[in-house]
């Protein structure tokens, strides 16, 4: 059943990816991938959250494993996108986009560290509420 679970949250999670960029591409412009990057930084910080508010022993909100995998690799599996991150990194290069490849990397790995922290960072803060 698991396995059915992690389907149906990559599958969710891939079409709300394909919404997400193509809403910031259109405002944006493909001369960057700006939606590859804000699916990566926002996916960083949900699981960043999500994984700490509901960690067994210390989360504010327990959950059952399954849920947890469900939301964690199946619909933040499905929706970050590394791999779409590293093909346009490397087209950038390719095409003579040297900087922006770099600024790409760099991005990507500064801001999504950075999401993770504060999602968990945010989470923890709740978690140690009294009461509610």
């Amino acid at each position: 059943m698991i396995y059915v679970l992690i389907m149906i949250g990559s599958a969710i999670g891939g079409v709300a990816r394909y919404w997400l960029s193509g809403v910031v591409s259109r405002c944006f412009g493909e001369s960057f991938p700006w939606g590859t990057l804000l699916v990566n930084i926002s996916g960083c910080f949900v699981i960043g959250f999500f994984a700490t508010i509901t960690a067994p022993g210390d989360g504010r909100l327990f959950l059952d494993s399954q849920t947890r995998q469900f939301v964690m690799i199946g619909l933040c599996g499905g929706y970050t996108t590394f791999s779409s991150f590293g093909l346009q990194t490397l087209n950038l290069a390719r095409g003579g986009e040297a900087f922006a490849a770099l600024a790409n990397i760099g991005l990507s790995f500064g801001l999504c560290l950075f999401a993770v922290w504060l999602g968990h960072i945010a989470a923890a803060h709740l978690n140690e509420l009294k009461g509610a």
